[in-house]
């Protein structure tokens, strides 16, 4: 006679620390989990900014179907919400979610006081009060080429000549971990996002990162007489690099130093055995946008969903937001000390 039929356990459940191990197996294993996904991001976000990690587990008999992680954001200034993930451009779930998985996303923020979650990809829900937006972002991934000479040959003819002008000012571009090169990056980076109108995260969660992600993160910065230009901080996923935080001082336009940078970056991350170039999302049609297009890459729609309980407005932490203009003019007008003593307290809460 054959044994009943047992239907498989379904439980969602928050992780804990004994997860750990298993967490990071799953996500290892799985093709759609990114750099923001690893528990390494979610750790060094928690510990540069105090924004507390969560992770849902779905499990059936046990075993580990899908996970969502998240950051319990808070900030005086941009209110509280539910993010998956902190300070990144990606998360969301990863593996077969279901709509229990959602409901568990949606009860933790009620729980936590959170009036609002939002997933940045991943498998995303729909209905019960789920927004899902799928025009507003875009993701650009190409194929690195096979020596230094093919990738400078795959750009496209007006962003090479760009490139060649840059190569012939001959700055020196240097990689590395160092306490030198991560002064030289926030430097950089610091009047960079100035200049764009918008304050400077908190030095501690690059330093914060590059701890946790080990070899799988490095700065690279372009450097004309020791001055440095350009700077950008990179994370290798999966032979992916992505150019995360990144940017040039005013000087670095003439010298054409960011175009530089980029080249260097995809040349280095080749022979460190990367067979693809990500260069992250952008808001459509923004000057970044085109800027990534005129390099030879394809946008590729994102999705992204927000709930909110009880029908508030979800957060706005867009810089592009008409309430942010006159603040945004105001900020690029601020000397560099004054934004850099500022702008980590309140970019903490635009995770």
């Amino acid at each position: 006679m054959n044994a009943p039929f047992v239907p498989a356990r379904a439980v969602t459940r928050l992780a804990d620390p004994g997860d750990r191990p298993a967490i990071a197996q799953f996500l290892n294993a799985h093709p759609e989990s990114t750099a923001f996904h690893r528990l390494e991001w979610l750790g060094a976000v928690e510990a540069s900014t105090g924004h507390k990690a969560h992770v849902l587990l779905s499990e059936r008999d046990g075993h580990i179907g899908a996970v969502l992680p998240l950051h319990e954001v808070h900030s005086p200034l941009f209110g509280r919400a539910l993010v998956s993930t902190g300070f990144g451009v990606g998360g969301g779930t990863v593996g077969t979610a279901d709509a229990q998985l959602f409901a568990a996303a949606q009860e933790l923020a009620k729980r936590l006081n959170c009036p609002s979650v939002e997933l940045r990809g991943g498998h995303l829900p729909a209905g019960d009060g789920w927004h899902v937006k799928t025009d507003s972002h875009a993701g650009f991934v190409t194929k690195l080429a096979a020596d230094d000479e093919a990738q400078l040959l795959a750009i496209p003819r007006k962003q090479r000549a760009e490139v060649r002008r840059g190569l012939g000012h001959g700055m020196k571009v240097c990689t590395g971990r160092s306490a030198e090169d991560r002064a030289m990056h926030y430097a950089v980076y610091a009047e960079s996002v100035r200049n764009l109108g918008t304050p400077v995260f908190p030095q501690g969660l690059f330093d914060a990162v590059l701890e946790a992600f080990g070899d799988d993160a490095d700065i690279l910065t372009v450097c004309d007489d020791g001055r440095p230009l350009a700077s950008v901080l990179s994370l290798y996923h999966r032979g992916a690099v992505m150019p995360y935080w990144g940017g040039g001082v005013f000087a670095a336009r003439a010298m054409r130093a960011n175009d530089v940078m980029y080249y260097a970056l995809m040349n280095h991350a080749r022979k460190r055995g990367c067979d693809r170039f990500d260069f992250g999302r952008s808001k459509v049609d923004t000057g970044a946008y085109h800027f990534k297009r005129n390099w030879g890459f394809e946008p590729e729609p994102l999705s992204y969903a927000h709930w909110t309980a009880d029908g508030q407005a979800p957060r706005d932490v867009n810089p592009l937001s008409p309430r942010y203009k006159a603040k945004i003019a105001l900020w690029q007008k601020l000397p560099l000390g004054i934004t850099n003593r500022i702008g980590p307290l309140i970019a903490q809460g635009l995770a």
